[in-house]
Order: C-alpha cells, then sequence, then structure tokens
C-alpha cells in the first residue's frame, strides 16, 4: 500500500440529493482514495474539519463503468465511497453549508 497523507484521501465532496437528504442526520459523503481504510478516512476528516468527530465510517468500492467511443470499449477508473456519520456533538462540516 502507498503512502498516502491524510490530506490525500479525501479526493472530492459527493453532492446529489440524496447525499443533501443525509446531511440532516449528520452524514457526509466523500469520494477517497481507493487504497485508503476506514481509520485513515476517520482521522483525515478530523484533521482536515476543525471541530468535527467521526463516529464511524461506512465505505464503498464503486466499479468503473463500460463506456464506448466509436467501435472501441473502455472503463472508467474504479472509485471509492465513503459515508462518514458524525458524532451528536460535532461541528458541521463548513464545505457543504450554502449549497
Amino acid at each position: 500500500m502507498a503512502n498516502i497523507q491524510y490530506y490525500d484521501v479525501i479526493l472530492a465532496p459527493i453532492v446529489t440529493e440524496k447525499s443533501m437528504a443525509a446531511m440532516a442526520e449528520k452524514k457526509y459523503t466523500f469520494r477517497v482514495h481507493p487504497e485508503a481504510n476506514k481509520t485513515m478516512i476517520k482521522d483525515a476528516v478530523e484533521k482536515m474539519f476543525a471541530g468535527t468527530k467521526v463516529a464511524k465510517v461506512n465505505t464503498m468500492n464503486l466499479n468503473g463503468k463500460t463506456r464506448r467511443r466509436g467501435m472501441t470499449y473502455g472503463k472508467t477508473a474504479k472509485t471509492k465511497k465513503a459515508i462518514v456519520q458524525l458524532t451528536e456533538d460535532s461541528a458541521e462540516i463548513e464545505i457543504f453549508q450554502g449549497l
């Protein structure tokens, strides 16, 4: 496994209707590094966003989709998604405010 730093773990937030509805329960969805484990994701969220405390992390590996361009077939890259549940006394994550 590669030497992954905490700032390399979280790649982007995922903003969909389902993820926005889950924010009412303090669940935030991120696209994360494919080799990151739950402990790395928990540490990265707590270090990157001040005042947050993670209760649990759910992860899922997403296979690449088959795409076609003319006669050629290919696959998109595999990704990993993490749903982070914050504790009740935790501060909210500011990047999702105002969306």
